[in-house]
């Protein structure tokens, strides 16, 4: 499959007329619980040419390719990336972390040594309460729950202990994170994340009560600490404005 993506990418730069500078692999690959019929997020970043910039009509900043049920490959134009970046966005953090990597140019390299000088904890440790407390309380408080949510609530809540200890954007792999995982559910959870990387993504099982209260405490003890933490504001843009013409101005 990786032949074929990289195949896709070449293609997509000669169709749209951009220089792909980082493409990724996003979702549960990148997060080391794949299932065998996981499909394949391919995440990029691109740059047009230098006139595309100056141009009074402005072109959409986002590049969908959805190819099959299988495979879908999306980027967003380097303009839009480095505002995202100076948001604090986490998504753009997580392509930078993926260990799946596509197609990388240095570009890469020089967006990681700088990437956490952006990362607002608060607003990281928003996102990933948000996304672990929806998904919880729509999946997992049913008999029967499909096995992939309980790591879309896993990862999360621990991202946040990793945010709070690090104070830098979580690694993408699940593995990297359980160290943060009470030692006790260990061996219940590396159970969940065997059957998981070995059965389809359609698979149920009981609801797990000793997890479930685990995640109940954790959500309640994240939501208290975040609220006392005190709100840091963004960093001047300027940095990033002078690696977006960098990178504009070799692809002129």
């Amino acid at each position: 499959m990786k032949e074929i993506i990289e195949e896709h990418l070449q293609k997509l730069e000669q169709k749209e007329n951009i220089k792909i500078l980082f493409a990724i692999e996003s979702g549960s690959r990148a997060w080391g619980f794949a299932s065998p019929d996981s499909d394949y997020d391919v995440r990029f970043i691109y740059i047009r040419p230098q006139t595309e910039y100056l141009k009074l009509e402005k072109r959409r900043d986002v590049i969908e390719y959805i190819l099959t049920d299988e495979l879908d490959i999306n980027g967003w134009d380097l303009d839009k990336a480095l505002k995202l970046l100076h948001s604090s966005n986490p998504t753009l953090f997580e392509w930078c972390n993926s260990p799946i990597v596509y197609k990388q140019t240095d570009f890469l390299a020089k967006l990681n040594a700088i990437k956490n000088k952006y990362f607002l904890s608060k607003a990281g440790l928003y996102h990933y309460l948000n996304m672990a407390s929806g998904n919880y309380q729509e999946y997992l408080k049913i008999d029967d729950v499909k096995l992939k949510k309980y790591f879309y609530v896993l990862r999360p809540l621990l991202a946040c202990e990793f945010i709070l200890d690090k104070g830098i954007s979580p690694p993408m792999l699940f593995q990297d994170l359980l160290y943060y995982l009470p030692k006790y559910l260990r061996v219940a959870v590396n159970n969940l994340l065997d059957l998981k990387i070995n059965t389809p993504e359609i698979t149920k099982i009981n609801r797990i009560d000793e997890l479930n209260q685990w995640i109940e405490t954790e959500i309640k003890s994240l939501e208290t600490r975040i609220s006392r933490m005190p709100k840091v504001e963004k960093l001047d843009i300027e940095e990033l404005n002078n690696m977006f013409l960098s990178e504009v101005n070799v692809f002129a």
